[in-house]
């Protein structure tokens, strides 16, 4: 390889002669040997650069007990992670691709002791979880000691589980993560065979792992431990028992026959299997409700629900055995479907409303608003790589959030020159945005990933997943992160605006506010009733 001459006169940032040194080798004076075979690659580096960054790499090269390998094998990581570590430790930059790269990475960043990579690639494994990845990110966050984004995981898998059921994912779930779902007593599904049913294709999926015949009860047996014992066979009635697990090669047909008898009377003198659940509760996926006013709020939510169909008041958590809400009805089997259709048979002999104006799916149909917080001074900020802003408000009317507007650049960054330069008014350049709303505990509520093709100084409107029930006088937190490199304008935004007779308090309850970069937040976009 022909090296250029003066390298370094045409580099600006240390980053930028970082990434030289290791896209060409140049000055290495160390080699890793990465991964297993027949997948290994030999990787340069360069010591000092390393173990300014890691005291694991320190200790490695400087310490008593010095590596004195060459190439030094390093087999329990991936070769493309090892290279997002290096790159990472080199340039202050990571491009974390996937699920996958950010939990091998994560790994790798532990092991090495870089608690602020450890940091990043915790964050875009929760802001890319999804259904089909939750179960795999609770079993990485266990594995790496994360309880935050194991709590966050268990959260989805448990309001979530119908879905989580569904997906092929679940069938390649470590056998512990089966028995944590088993042990929950809040469950989002419609019945306890849901659970059978995702047990059993578990099962059979890891016989074929391990070339077990997955028709033989003894070989289902025994990839799924005591997970058997755990279901709530009582809590279904003969009918579904017998033409669902009661068919099924994981029981025998003792033990069929056993369940059966107990399932259809209480006093059957036939006793369970060794074991075996004699819970008779059906699995609750616990959901809140919020009184307000001429509204309900389930989960977020809104549904008119008349106040006799509830044991207790609102503002109270409560459970139900339903994969839909029904929330403490005094007749258990009532559903919240069951709910809806009745109050719009209530409704509609004086209105016109349908159900789905009462699910509020109507909301999309009502004018939006634009609560748009001028800036009192302006000045400009660069972003080099990734920016985030975040500011809380409270308002003193019940709203639907739907969305931000937020400022696009007004410089965008040339690749071939230092600096910045305007272009031309008709021309755009790509967008790459996140952003979220959270509420005062910090759950999330709805969150989008956005990507457009922007024009210089105009505001762009990001929509939120969903519609948002925000309640008045509560205080919520949205926030934006800006992915690509420019300038925006920022500056003192004023905090408080009256939009459509809705008041808006911004950064309520928030010490040390960031008031320069408020302008980044510039347009909170809302409806209401």
């Amino acid at each position: 390889m022909v090296l250029p001459c003066d390298w370094q006169t045409t580099t600006q940032k240390i980053a930028q002669r970082g990434k030289y040194l290791l896209e060409t080798g140049q000055w290495s004076d160390c080699k890793f040997i990465v991964g297993q075979e027949p997948h290994q690659q030999i990787l340069e580096g360069h010591k000092v650069f390393l173990a300014m960054s890691s005291p694991v790499f320190e200790a490695m090269f400087y310490g008593t007990m010095a590596e004195k390998n060459d190439p030094i094998p390093i087999r329990d990581v991936q070769p493309e992670a090892f290279k997002a570590l290096m790159e990472y430790i080199y340039t202050d930059k990571v491009d974390l691709g996937s699920f996958e790269l950010a939990c091998e990475l994560c790994y790798c960043a532990k092991k090495y002791m870089l608690p602020f990579l450890v940091e990043e690639c915790t964050k875009f494994l929760w802001s890319d979880l999804s259904l089909k990845k939750a179960c795999r990110a609770y079993e990485f966050a266990k594995l790496f000691e994360e309880p935050v984004l194991m709590a966050k995981c268990l959260q989805m898998i448990c309001t979530e589980t119908d879905e989580v059921l569904r997906e092929t994912s679940w069938d390649e779930v470590e056998q512990g993560t089966v028995l944590t779902l088993l042990d929950q007593e809040n469950l989002n599904l419609s019945s306890e065979i849901d659970l059978f049913n995702a047990l059993e294709r578990w099962a059979k999926a890891e016989c074929n792992r391990k070339a077990l015949d997955p028709l033989d009860t003894k070989a289902l047996k025994s990839v799924i431990g005591n997970s058997l014992t755990k279901i709530r066979f009582l809590t279904l009635t003969p009918q579904e028992f017998a033409e669902g697990p009661g068919k099924s090669p994981l029981l025998s047909q003792e033990e069929a026959f056993s369940i059966l008898m107990n399932i259809s009377s209480n006093r059957s003198n036939v006793p369970m299997p060794e074991a075996f659940s004699t819970n008779t509760s059906l699995r609750c996926a616990k959901i809140r409700i919020q009184d307000s006013g001429d509204l309900r709020i389930i989960n977020g939510l809104p549904v008119n629900i008349p106040q006799n169909h509830f044991r207790r008041s609102y503002s109270m958590e409560c459970s139900t055995p339903l994969g839909i809400p029904s929330c403490y009805l005094q007749d258990s089997s009532y559903s919240f479907q069951d709910l809806v259709r009745e109050e719009h048979r209530d409704s509609s002999k004086d209105s016109q409303e349908t159900p789905n104006d009462i699910l509020f799916s109507n909301i999309k149909d009502r004018p939006k608003f634009y609560c748009t917080r001028s800036l009192i001074q302006q000045s400009n900020c660069r972003n080099y790589d990734r920016m985030d802003y975040s500011v809380t408000f409270t308002t003193d009317r019940n709203i639907f959030v739907l969305g931000i507007q937020v400022p696009s650049q007004i410089l965008v960054d040339c690749q071939n020159l230092s600096g910045a330069f305007a272009l031309h008014s008709d021309m755009t350049y790509k967008e790459v945005l996140y952003a979220h709303l959270l509420d005062s505990d910090g759950t999330r509520l709805t969150y989008t990933h956005y990507t457009t093709k922007a024009a210089l100084r105009e505001l762009i409107e990001i929509s939120f997943d969903r519609p948002v029930y925000v309640q008045k006088n509560k205080v919520y937190k949205v926030g934006v992160v800006f992915n690509e490199p420019g300038w925006y304008p920022i500056g003192n935004c004023i905090q408080r605006v009256n939009c459509e007779n809705v008041t808006f308090s911004f950064n309520v309850g928030v010490n040390g506010v960031d008031y320069l970069r408020d302008g980044l937040i510039r347009s909170i976009v809302f409806t209401y009733r």
